[in-house]
């Protein structure tokens, strides 16, 4: 066991964000954190990391438990280097390390005679010590990170300061990874990445999450914060979500024949002097006590309501790009692109950070023009804009002044719409309208975004990564609505979920340059890399002459016998391994085998990660061979 707390408590103002929870953490638990925006997580991450008090309650850590705590936005100098971050989680052996770097540098650059006896008198200290493996492991994590120790962080990508925060946690070689939102600002790479790390963990982790890919890759616990309390929900997420469903489903019956019986009881203590004077004083202390209990009924929070204030319907045809190119100084970032949009499509843009995402949305949207080709926009575009880095917020300026600037009410579909109440649908409660944007959370400000993105007549929108700090409800909703919206979307996003439901076909970054478009969401196009893993970029594709072509289609048109009997075999196969997954995630769900054997529970995590690849590959085979057949 490595940490237990026990009835915490923790409130801000009237808000209680802890009410009595309750949590234990075991060696090697990989522990998903999940809840509402706002409902205390990453206080709770801090109270358990030491950076914070709670109001009330027993705390309880292992003897000598080391604790690495990785914050929602990592806050570095911006002169600091890679190397000082890093060695900054050593604690002590920190400044004798660092000036050992500064002086193995000042030798490398100038070699002098003095600069060198410094170097040697701090090797001497070190060797004293067990500095010489704080420093190997500085180095190991550097090599880990794929990072320079001299790279400053201004210079880096919030997907790199991410990495630098969670290698600085790592090389002081932590029993429990605390971790809040770590998929944040990391491209699609570097989500993989962290997957590995944390399956590789031999410690316990919690971590705050909202990505449901990533968390259905790591953990094998989730933990809800619903109301002040901690519900724990053994197994994968899927196994979350249907005990979750009964559980708010036997609430609200309970809650309905609760108001139901206090209502009659209210009926009868309201009744003629006639009843007053039969009237038992047992029932009225009773009927007293319901009140209390009603009063102390903490309802659960209301569901966002979105919808989008469209524009006017743009052109059937948005953008048309040929042979478009881009060049900067450090080499092509566009190259020879070629593609038609239309009104209504939804498109996903995939790849790693710097490959050129935002670069391409411009020359699409005619905000930029091509250094080769040719673009043809469409007619009536009304672009709306969602910034990740949410640089369209003023930190000083009211909810209210956010949403409408100037007015009281917001034009939606035609209909005015007091802000207040607007506010509402995005759960903004009256008294906060009047508050600053810097007293909100990361989800809230996301929340708060959307409700601006969303209130501009438009008929295409762009959102650079909408989903981050967004809790999984709001994220299902924002879904639903991209799924109805008759505009155009563009969606940059890691999120590999969230594409998946979300858009039509995808735009994929695949080197030196190139794009190419595919069918579908990120699982798509997956599954058709793994078809033809040796395809050439597009612009390599060479046309061949007529009749290889007609050879081609008749050979890929009828199948071998051996894919005949392939093919046959193939739904069976499927159904073994569906059967095989939902024997494994019923095990996972019962909450004994934990306790009894965790090394068999993990073996059983990473068998059902397995059958999640083996059924996809299956599918995709099958799909393809009955297309040809």
């Amino acid at each position: 066991m490595l940490l237990t707390l026990d009835d915490a408590h923790l409130a801000f103002g009237h808000v209680a964000l802890l009410d009595g929870a309750a949590l234990q953490i075991d060696d090697g638990e990989k522990i998903a954190l999940i809840g509402r925006n706002g409902s205390g997580k990453s206080s709770l991450l801090r109270a358990l990391a030491g950076m914070a008090t709670l109001d009330q309650g027993k705390l309880w850590k292992r003897s000598g438990l080391r604790v690495g705590y990785v914050a929602q936005e990592p806050d570095f100098s911006p002169e600091a280097s890679v190397f000082e971050v890093l060695s900054a989680g050593l604690g002590a052996a920190s400044g004798l390390l660092l000036a050992y770097h500064a002086a193995a540098q000042a030798v490398a650059q100038h070699g002098s005679t003095t600069a060198l006896e410094h170097m040697q008198s701090l090797q001497e200290q070190l060797d004293h010590g067990d500095a010489w493996n704080s420093f190997f492991r500085v180095e190991q994590t550097l090599t880990r990170l794929g990072l320079r120790g001299e790279t400053k962080i201004a210079a880096l990508s919030g997907g790199g300061v991410k990495r630098v925060a969670l290698g600085q946690a790592l090389t002081g070689e932590p029993d429990l990874l605390l971790l809040d939102e770590p998929t944040n600002h990391l491209d699609l790479d570097g989500i993989l990445w962290l997957e590995a790390l944390i399956r590789d963990f031999r410690g316990g982790v919690l971590l705050v999450t909202h990505d449901r890919s990533f968390l259905e890759a790591v953990a094998t616990r989730i933990v809800e914060l619903d109301r002040g309390r901690l519900a724990s929900y053994p197994g994968d997420f899927a196994a979350y979500e249907s005990r979750k469903a009964a559980e708010l489903a036997a609430e609200a019956q309970q809650a309905a024949k609760f108001d139901k019986f206090l209502a009659q009881e209210e009926v009868w203590i309201r009744k003629g002097i006639e009843a007053r004077r039969t009237r038992n004083e047992g029932r009225v202390r009773r009927l007293e006590a319901l009140r209390l209990d009603r009063a102390a009924r903490r309802e659960r929070l209301g569901q966002v309501e979105m919808r989008v204030a469209r524009g006017e319907a743009s052109g059937k045809l948005v953008a048309e790009l040929e042979g478009v190119a881009k060049r900067y100084d450090q080499g092509w970032v566009v190259k020879d692109f070629s593609c038609r949009i239309l009104r209504g499509d939804k498109i996903g843009l995939i790849g790693p950070n710097g490959a050129g995402k935002t670069t391409l949305l411009k020359l699409i949207l005619g905000q930029l023009a091509p250094d080769q080709g040719q673009v043809r926009l469409g007619s009536r575009l009304e672009v709306a804009y969602f910034d990740q880095f949410r640089t369209a917020l003023d930190e000083a300026a009211a909810l209210v002044d956010v949403i409408s600037p100037g007015s009281e009410y917001v034009e939606m579909g035609g209909q005015k719409k007091h802000v207040i109440s607007y506010l509402g649908d995005f759960l903004f409660a009256p008294e906060r309208a009047r508050s600053p944007v810097k007293s909100l959370s990361g989800g809230e400000r996301n929340r708060l975004l959307l409700a601006r993105l969303f209130a501009k007549p438009a008929n295409v929108l762009v959102l650079d990564e909408p989903t981050n700090d967004l809790d999984i409800e709001t994220l299902e909703l924002l879904e639903a609505l991209l799924q109805e919206y008759a505009g155009t979307l563009f969606l940059v996003s890691h999120d590999r979920r969230f594409l998946d439901n979300v858009v039509t076909q995808s735009i994929v970054a695949e080197g030196g340059g190139h794009w190419r478009e595919y069918a579908g969401g990120y699982q798509d196009w997956l599954a058709a890399r793994q078809r033809a893993p040796q395809s050439p970029p597009v612009a390599a594709v060479k046309t061949p002459a007529a009749p290889p072509v007609a050879a081609a289609r008749t050979k890929a048109s009828k199948l071998s016998y051996r894919e005949v009997q392939e093919l046959a075999g193939l739904p069976q196969r499927i159904e073994q391994l569906e059967a095989e997954q939902a024997s494994i995630s019923a095990r996972l769900a019962d909450p004994d085998l934990y306790r009894e054997s965790p090394d068999n529970g993990r073996r059983l995590a990473e068998r059902l990660r397995q059958l999640d690849d083996e059924l996809a590959v299956a599918m995709s085979r099958w799909e393809e061979l009955e297309s040809r057949s």
